[in-house]
């Protein structure tokens, strides 16, 4: 009998270090994490970056349309707004690493998520932006009544909810389905690899349903319904994550502090100790880079005493944030050009041929493409590229503008096939591969084990930051260029505006940020890759 019960400790003893179950027990590896629970959380993603893409790919043609915006100022709220949803993911890692925890986080957040998309739809439901009369409820011109400004309220409040809620989201899902494979095992640390590819793989699918199928309901079919899906397929996914419960595995902190905090004390006490000689600091516990730091590893009476002192764990995960500065400042450029895709070139496609037959155009957003890559620098190379090959189109649009005596007949269809923005949309998408997916993965492997939720709210970060320099650059541009009543470079007619000047100048900017940033790269020190 005791051969047998110590046969059989080996097949029962199969517990995972480290983690626990929804209810604090010990997790057995059979019954929990893996693929099973993979699934419910991947499920939960598509459905939030279906619902994202599902009102920022086509909100510009929304709110040069029904809300009746210029296009300028669209393009402004537009980058506004998604500066705000890229920026926020910081403020959701900072709950879900000091208060909540990565799933009671992602529930929150998925539920502030269906409330900004509910009102969403119910502004788009609003009567007092319905044109009396029209044969869709959806063609609507913006009227001066206090309902509408009202519903214009809504819908922006609307909009920030979803901003809030995609901030919850998106520092926390990819790392908590991570957290699903145990990197210790073999089998699981090898399962870990795959899941980051079908998990990039199922967010493309997701995404590319949206541009395919929901900017056509919105555009042709109905605003309201166009927004209600986003609503409906956000709950769906919440209610798939949450059935998954039961399998989560949950990571146990061996630092129960904010890592926030953390860092934060790293560099007030190097502050604080600015004036001791840094001879006080013995020389094996030095850091080659940003030596003002190693300050915080003294007492103020210039000790090592316990409790008074940041550790040299703490002082190097501040520097390798601190590394990251250079990165991120040089990537900016590129958030500029990256901004560009869901505003101004869907402008630019709405006044070319759309017709695929007769009486069916495809939607102008449906261009927009994502895919994942490795390489930045050359990322930021192809960004440029497109920029000179959006400025080329937009010439050549112009130009068949005044052969066919358009130019001050906006409302016309300009004679030239939509599929001419294939080049930039693809260069774009490539782009895409090269930088956005590199910056990320750049990120999650430079920043400390304890870090890498934070790591993805910096990537994250240099998009909003971009988003708010384009809407910037657009508002500068557009008061610079329109003085003494001059059309802008936005003007809302579009055949007198000049988006080719503003990609010549995407295309200068870019190619600066790409010294900029292979400089910052080439004096880099990259940290140890973790085995996890």
């Amino acid at each position: 009998m005791s051969d047998l019960a110590a046969a059989e400790i080996p097949l029962l003893d199969d517990s995972v270090k480290g983690c626990l179950d929804f209810k604090g027990r010990p997790v057995h590896r059979s019954n929990s994490g893996g693929w099973t629970s993979a699934s419910f959380i991947i499920a939960v993603e598509v459905a939030e970056r279906f619902a994202y893409y599902g009102i920022s790919s086509n909100l510009i043609t929304y709110l040069t349309g029904p809300l009746g915006l210029s296009s300028a100022a669209a393009a402004a709220q537009v980058n506004a707004w998604s500066g705000v949803a890229t920026l926020l993911p910081l403020l959701g890692a900072f709950l879900a690493d000091s208060f909540l925890g990565r799933y009671r986080t992602i529930i929150l957040a998925s539920l502030v998520y269906i409330l900004g998309l509910g009102l969403l739809t119910l502004a788009a439901t609003l009567p007092s932006v319905t044109t009396s009369g029209a044969p869709n409820a959806d063609n609507v011109t913006l009227n001066t009544s206090s309902m509408l400004q009202y519903q214009v309220i809504l819908f922006f409040f609307s909009l920030y909810l979803v901003a809030f809620g995609q901030g919850g989201h998106k520092p926390c899902v990819q790392a908590f389905g991570a957290d699903q494979f145990d990197a210790e095992h073999p089998v699981e640390c090898k399962a870990k690899s795959s899941f980051f590819n079908w998990w990039y793989f199922s967010i493309a699918a997701g995404i590319l349903l949206t541009l395919l199928i929901l900017n056509y309901i919105q555009e042709n079919l109905s605003w309201v319904l166009g927004f209600a899906i986003p609503a409906i397929v956000m709950a769906v996914g919440l209610l798939v994550f949450v059935l998954g419960t039961m399998t989560y595995k949950f990571s146990v902190k061996g630092d129960k502090e904010s890592p926030f905090v953390r860092i934060g004390r790293v560099f007030i006490l190097a502050i604080r100790n600015r004036k001791i000689a840094s001879s006080a600091i013995a020389t094996e516990e030095s850091f080659k880079q940003f030596k003002f730091l190693d300050k915080a590893l003294l007492a103020p009476d210039s000790t090592m005493e316990q409790g008074k002192v940041c550790s040299m764990r703490e002082v190097e995960e501040a520097k390798a944030v601190l590394r990251l500065a250079p990165i991120w400042a040089t990537c900016l450029i590129y958030a500029v050009v990256f901004a560009q895709t869901s505003t101004l070139f869907t402008k630019q496609g709405a006044a070319m041929d759309r017709s695929i037959t007769r009486g069916i155009e495809i939607p102008a957003a449906t261009l927009q493409r994502n895919y994942n890559a490795q390489r930045i620098g050359t990322g930021i190379a192809v960004s440029a590229i497109a920029m000179v090959v959006a400025a080329l189109v937009e010439m050549k649009r112009l130009q068949t503008a005044r052969e066919h005596g358009l130019v001050d007949k906006p409302n016309v269809t300009v004679p030239m096939w939509v599929w001419w923005l294939v080049p930039q949309y693809s260069l774009c998408g490539l782009s895409d591969v090269l930088a956005i997916v590199g910056l990320q993965e750049f990120y999650y492997d430079q920043m400390p084990n304890e870090l890498r939720s934070i790591g993805i709210a910096l990537y994250l970060s240099i998009l909003g930051v971009g988003s708010f320099l384009s809407s910037f650059l657009i508002s500068v541009i557009e008061t610079v260029t329109g003085k003494d009543g001059r059309d802008n470079w936005f003007a809302d007619n579009l055949n007198r505006a000049h988006l080719d000047y503003f990609y010549w100048l995407l295309a200068a900017l870019s190619t600066l940020g790409l010294a900029l940033y292979v400089y910052s790269a080439r004096s880099y020190i990259y940290a140890r890759r973790s085995t996890s």
